[in-house]
């Protein structure tokens, strides 16, 4: 079977890469790129260390995620199908009545997080909002994220009886009702966390990429066909992604995608019941949205920055890191992260 759903990443990869071309010149067409790199953080304030590093990607189109999103549902309904139609129920999902649910949650959690990245970069590009603020406020934004990550979480736990977490050394811990809001959560800041890793070329899908590996060695472990599935489809189109976001880039993810892949990491996490080892596994989105958060409530309460500059990418960047150096060593650090949260998840 593993060569199977590695024919999957390959045939998923081919036909994003092939879409990228023309998508990107419809990106152009439509003027769905920003022009105005002057940003402001959630208190209003200007981030001129932040627009200093990002002034040459001025008019670079957004929006990849839209592509990737789109093709990725449709293929994994597509081949969905074609499991049931082709293999033998019996055999195949014998352990997984909640199948159907499964998959709706995931391309529910997919779907809901893009719309609410899709409203944030209609705002940003075309000023639907008659403020200086760089895309939604962030009360509106997290409101909005919350209440989809409400509608996930209890389909997680009413559908699919899912209220446990794993914790090496400790075992198995049965949450109950309090699962509901700890999802609620997880799904909120990883979806955030995936949004501010996503600041310099090819960070953030790389990243990501090497995160769901490892989520694909935990899903074989347990035969979870609908996340296997969806993991590679996703891999295939993401790699497509990299080679056209890749310093310099061609295209960015956009928030549409960054919300969307970052919740629905998320969600395969606690459907996995690896809660844990994913902050471990996806170790460098828990430092930058910790040194994101730590910085915003510095500010918020002491009146001052904690750090010169966050995120933690943008901090290795001022200190005098070219950004493709930035964004490999990143990588390289990713892959350490994901293997130690392997080894902590398969731990007793």
């Amino acid at each position: 079977m593993t060569s199977l759903y590695l024919a999957i990443v390959l045939m998923s990869f081919f036909i994003h890469f092939i879409l990228f071309f023309p998508f990107i010149d419809f990106l152009y067409d439509l003027k769905f790129r920003r022009l105005d790199q002057v940003t402001k953080d959630p208190f209003d304030k200007p981030t001129p260390i932040f627009d200093k590093f990002n002034r040459a990607k001025k008019g670079t189109p957004v929006g990849g995620g839209i592509l990737v999103i789109m093709l990725t549902s449709i293929l994994y309904l597509i081949f969905v199908l074609i499991f049931l139609l082709k293999l033998p129920p019996d055999k195949v999902f014998s352990n997984y009545p909640n199948m159907f649910a499964e998959m709706m949650i995931i391309l529910s959690s997919f779907l809901l997080f893009f719309l609410i990245g899709l409203y944030d970069d209609l705002n940003k590009i075309f000023y639907w909002q008659k403020k200086k603020f760089f895309g939604l406020r962030l009360r509106h934004k997290l409101l909005l994220e919350l209440l989809c990550s409400t509608i996930v979480s209890l389909s997680i736990f009413y559908y699919l009886k899912i209220d446990f977490i794993h914790i090496p050394f400790i075992g198995t811990w049965h949450l109950g009702y309090f699962f509901i809001p700890f999802a609620v959560f997880v799904i909120t800041a990883f979806a955030n966390a995936l949004n501010i890793t996503d600041g310099i070329d090819g960070l953030s899908s790389g990243v990501l990429i090497i995160s769901l590996a490892a989520f694909w060695v935990i899903s074989a472990s347990i035969f979870d066909i609908p996340t296997l599935l969806f993991i590679a489809i996703l891999m295939g189109g993401l790699l497509a992604f990299l080679y056209f976001n890749i310093y310099p880039a061609r295209i960015f993810l956009g928030d549409s995608g960054a919300l969307s892949f970052g919740a629905t990491f998320a969600v395969i996490g606690l459907i996995l019941g690896k809660p844990f080892s994913m902050s471990i596994i996806s170790g460098v989105m828990t430092l930058e949205i910790l040194t994101s958060l730590l910085q915003l409530l510095s500010k918020k309460f002491r009146k001052r920055k904690l750090f010169p500059v966050a995120p933690f990418h943008l901090y290795l960047q001022y200190i005098g890191w070219p950004e493709p150096k930035v964004t490999m060593r990143l990588w390289l650090l990713s892959i350490l992260f994901a293997i130690f949260g392997l080894a902590i998840a398969f731990l007793n």
